[in-house]
């Protein structure tokens, strides 16, 4: 879920885990403009689509949600079990809320970062990621930033869910499963296919 997009109020949503533990609980959208969390039917395809890929089963999964505004997509996750969940956000009231989430769930498993998703993903060394979620700021690109970093934080086999105002297309080793569109947003669901970690993207320095 990322920050500073359309000019919303991130308060005029409102949206729930959908899955697992926790369906139905509250997620407290921070009174941001621009805040654009994913929506609830958008969240089910998606998680309908993992589910079936993983035969709903989360208990060994690491997952990454790198720009992760409310942690809807995180928490989701975390809902369905997954054994470790790491976002990432810079705006401190999306922070407090994540926090006070995640402490009132009683989330041992998730662990949230401050700072900028960019650099975050920069610092991480060999980190080995099921599952990472991509949902930034629209019009800025960021995507294509993150893209020379994927293969270095995935497993073979990982998935990547990107959220954009444009279809991104991703080159071997990276393999399109499933993709939709809701209003003007396109959603898409890759899959890192290449086991071969010495042959993979290498990131820019």
């Amino acid at each position: 879920m990322s920050t500073i997009h359309k000019n919303t109020a991130g308060a005029k949503h409102k949206i729930r885990i959908i899955g697992g533990q926790f369906k139905r609980t509250p997620i407290p959208v921070a009174d941001i403009q621009g805040l654009r969390p994913t929506p609830d039917r958008v969240r089910e395809t998606v998680f309908n689509w993992i589910n079936h890929l993983w035969d709903s089963n989360y208990n060994d999964k690491s997952v990454l949600d790198l720009f992760a505004g409310t942690g809807a997509l995180g928490f989701e996750a975390a809902s369905r079990g997954a054994s470790h969940v790491q976002m990432v956000e810079y705006n401190k009231d999306a922070l407090a809320n994540l926090r006070q989430l995640r402490d009132k769930l009683n989330l041992q498993q998730v662990r949230i970062n401050s700072g900028d998703a960019m650099l975050v993903l920069k610092r991480m060394d060999a980190s080995r990621f099921d599952l990472v979620f991509l949902d930034p700021p629209f019009e800025k690109d960021l995507i294509q930033e993150v893209i020379p970093y994927l293969p270095g934080i995935l497993k073979p086999g990982s998935l990547v869910y990107m959220e954009s105002e444009k279809k991104i297309r991703l080159d071997l080793p990276f393999e399109l499963l499933k993709e939709g569109k809701a209003g003007a947003v396109f959603y898409q669901l890759y899959q890192f296919s290449n086991p071969i970690q010495d042959t993979a993207i290498k990131p820019p320095f």
